[in-house]
């Protein structure tokens, strides 16, 4: 175990070190001058040098990124080049709204997809398992862009039931945490009655069935826990999927989140930022999948022996 944990580990530190390197050289790609977004096209050429300078853009781009990776190996993640201020700071103040509609949504597509899946499973090729599986297909085929916007028409504008943005009501969350929830709920439910048939076929299922057990007790009890790897597996990859689409969902619903200053960095050309919220997206990916792994591990012993 100890040797499959450090191999996770060495593997995790160079994928987390090409995560920085891509996602600094891609930022310095995207057109467009911080500088002439920070003082305007009519300032004077000698000010666009002056602050150019002072901000270390003047500098090659191999000796900007020897830079970048020293302060972040000290923990700095830089200046603002809009607001002057620590980015840490402004990450901090934009990391719980995320957290919270990930978590919240994550709760919902497990809410939904466990009850479909399983019945559409129980239910084979009847109206129930069509309709799980219908409401699977819609699901993956709309995406966050243009379910938001339903759901706003819907719940907010005609029925009144929910606020439209924002994250001041305690309601303000349903509405994101439903447009990220029901897309992981889609591919969620197709894997939960892929796997538990697979497993309602095994011979020790049978034989808890010929001891009299409910249909309940033995998915519940047996046949979900043993297709609970496969499902896992899904939840980690889809974590990092869920964390990318809610840069759309937070700037439909105005959340205050990662992906909402991450729009606003982009806009603003303002880099330091911009890279730091594409970093730690990247990174929660990276090390969410790596913790899989290693859960997967501790469940399964044939992973780590092999």
């Amino acid at each position: 175990m100890l040797h499959f944990l450090l191999s996770r580990l060495f593997s995790t530190l160079i994928v987390m070190f090409g995560v920085v390197t891509l996602v600094f050289l891609l930022i310095h790609l995207v057109p467009g001058d911080p500088v002439q977004v920070m003082l305007g096209e009519s300032a004077h050429p000698a000010d666009h040098e002056a602050l150019r300078q002072a901000l270390g853009l003047d500098q090659p781009l191999f000796q900007q990124w020897l830079h970048y990776l020293g302060n972040l190996l000290q923990g700095n993640l830089g200046t603002s080049l809009h607001s002057r201020q620590p980015i840490a700071d402004l990450l901090l103040q934009r990391i719980p709204a995320t957290a919270q509609l990930a978590v919240t949504s994550l709760f919902v597509a497990i809410l939904l997809a466990l009850p479909l899946g399983s019945i559409a499973a129980l239910r084979k090729n009847t109206l129930l398992d069509q309709g799980a599986m219908l409401f699977s297909l819609i699901g993956v085929a709309i995406p966050n862009f243009w379910m938001g916007p339903l759901l706003i028409l819907l719940f907010s504008l005609t029925l009144g039931w929910l606020p439209v943005s924002g994250k001041e009501q305690a309601l303000s969350i349903v509405l994101p945490a439903l447009t990220l929830g029901t897309a992981l709920a889609a591919i969620l439910a197709r894997m939960v009655r892929a796997t538990l048939l697979e497993v309602l076929s095994e011979d020790y299922i049978r034989t808890a069935r010929a001891k009299g057990l409910g249909e309940s007790a033995i998915v519940w009890r047996h046949a979900l826990r043993n297709a609970a790897l496969p499902i896992i597996t899904i939840l980690g990859l889809q974590l990092g999927t869920l964390l990318g689409g809610a840069v759309i969902t937070e700037i439909i619903f105005s959340w205050p989140g990662l992906g909402h200053a991450l729009v606003e960095a982009i806009q603003k050309r303002d880099y330091p930022v911009v890279q730091a919220c594409v970093l730690l997206i990247s990174l929660t990916y990276v090390l969410v999948n790596a913790l899989t792994d290693i859960l997967y591990a501790l469940l399964d012993p044939r992973v780590r022996l092999s």
